[in-house]
């Protein structure tokens, strides 16, 4: 069955042109005028049909980072290609952070657009193959005894023992993706409850009309579809632990009942007139700033103060740096276990001075994606810094970087060579960062100079915002020759 791709784009013009590239290529191309549309779409069934997304990231009903999100909500996990006209590293971190798969630069070339398509109906492929696995944080990150964690990690761990050696609501701050799931269940496997159940609930996923059935279950006939009685996720937990993650994303009214729930240790099922006891231990997550929240009137006081017993915050990844290496290799030998097809069994040093070197704002989640994508699509045993070129590329345009960052707490000295990365074609010349772009083609040869020329020029229209004295002084050539380069090359000014 032909694999369907869906276009979501404002310009009407900009959506004929993708509609005839993904066509030429040999996909059915489902187009939408904006977010909300694509939203419609995909929630109407169009979801399971749907390999991968080009998605506009400036549109005036819904930015594609939003849709994103709403994507992310929603638990759909499809490959999604941002196109944007600016190409700002800072637009593509933001993208990157929000779990974009790839991104291009308009007008993108078909040939970018087919691999970029390709690589994304790959890693579609792979993930409908296995379905959604547990993440492979749990193998790679350091237990609570702290022996593998970095030092800004381990103070978070010894908190986290004594938590588990009470009963007390813990609170788990941190950016998305730290591993604050990972951290809750290791609360709970060293604690008394450890062989009790751990009910993980996504606050932000659950519909606003559903939360409180979700939660507290409901009777039969307490709403129109409530066919029979239905047992909630506190029920589900009694005796065991509830992670209620993204806390800070429950309505008003389901922050009245789980106060009750805590004060009491009762519930409400909808429509049912005898409350229960349960016997719950809370742990709670969120990436937003509670207190903030409190003070704006947006989530009760009190209930934060019971939540909040215990706190604990989860670093990101770029103040854990030295954990890096570890953790990449860990996925690597996850993925290499489910992918069965796949030639890869090791990361090269280099790849792990590359992975090392990056802030990873979408912290372990984002590695753990990106290692699984670079697994599917390599077919080397051996991965290599091409293997993940958006890394590259974002290290690339910010050569202010340093080729590597301490992790606070350790050694001040020089990283081993093993941590050091080293050009593949010269075996002995150090470099500071990765090409932003391939140099040999895919049979492993030297790309032509005109294509390798229109790719730097792109790069430097993406890192300089379009500034033509500022591109031409930087590519030491005049801004004449600039412009007669991209009209040469079909390479569109905004």
């Amino acid at each position: 069955m032909t694999q369907s791709v869906l276009i979501v784009d404002d310009d009407p013009i900009q959506r004929r042109l993708l509609d005839a590239q993904v066509a030429r290529a040999g996909l059915r191309p489902v187009s939408c005028g904006g977010g909300r549309a694509a939203l419609d779409a995909l929630a109407n069934g169009e979801a399971g049909q749907i390999g991968a997304i080009v998605l506009d990231l400036m549109m005036p009903d819904m930015s594609g980072i939003e849709v994103m999100a709403e994507m992310r909500r929603r638990g759909m996990d499809i490959p999604v290609i941002v196109q944007t006209a600016k190409g700002s590293v800072d637009t593509v971190v933001e993208a990157m952070r929000a779990g974009a798969f790839d991104f291009v630069v308009k007008p993108v070339s078909p040939e970018k657009l087919r691999a970029a398509l390709d690589n994304a109906l790959r890693m579609r492929a792979a993930t409908r193959r296995h379905g959604q696995t547990d993440t492979a944080v749990a193998a790679a990150a350091p237990s609570l005894g702290g022996s593998a964690a970095s030092a800004a990690l381990r103070p978070v761990l010894a908190s986290a023992a004594k938590a588990a050696a009470s009963n007390i609501p813990v609170l788990i701050e941190g950016e998305t993706g730290v591993g604050k799931e990972w951290l809750a269940r290791a609360v709970q496997a060293h604690g008394d409850r450890a062989k009790a159940a751990f009910v993980p609930v996504n606050c932000g996923a659950m519909p606003t009309d559903l939360v409180e059935s979700i939660l507290f279950g409901h009777a039969k006939g307490a709403f129109t579809d409530a066919t029979a009685r239905h047992e909630g996720k506190f029920i589900e937990a009694d005796g065991g632990t509830l992670f209620l993650d993204e806390v800070g994303e429950l309505s008003a009214s389901a922050q009245v009942k789980l106060l009750r729930v805590l004060q009491d240790g009762e519930i409400d099922p909808v429509g049912s007139k005898t409350p229960i006891k349960t016997d719950v231990r809370i742990i709670s997550a969120t990436n937003r700033d509670l207190a903030a929240a409190v003070a704006a009137g947006r989530f009760r006081e009190d209930l934060y103060y019971r939540l909040n017993a215990f706190e604990l915050r989860v670093p990101p990844l770029r103040e854990r740096r030295g954990e890096i290496s570890a953790l990449a290799r860990g996925f690597v030998a996850h993925f290499v276990g489910l992918e069965r097809g796949t030639r890869v069994r090791r990361l090269s040093e280099e790849a792990i001075a590359v992975l090392c070197r990056y802030d990873w704002p979408g912290n372990i989640r984002q590695l753990e994606n990106t290692i699984h994508r670079a697994v599917v699509l390599s077919d080397n045993e051996t991965l290599l810094a091409v293997d993940f070129p958006q890394i590259a590329a974002l290290l690339a345009a910010d050569p202010a970087k340093p080729a590597w960052s301490e992790d606070p707490g350790t050694d001040h000295r020089e990283p081993p060579a093993s941590e050091q990365m080293e050009k593949p074609w010269s075996g002995n010349e150090r470099r500071r960062d990765a090409p932003a772009f391939p140099l040999r083609d895919a049979n492993g040869q030297i790309r032509r100079m005109e294509e390798v020329e229109a790719d730097l020029i792109r790069l430097a229209m993406a890192q300089y915002g379009g500034r033509m004295s500022e591109i031409a002084r930087r590519l030491g050539i005049g801004r004449s020759t600039l412009y007669r380069k991209l009209r040469a090359y079909n390479i569109a000014v905004d």
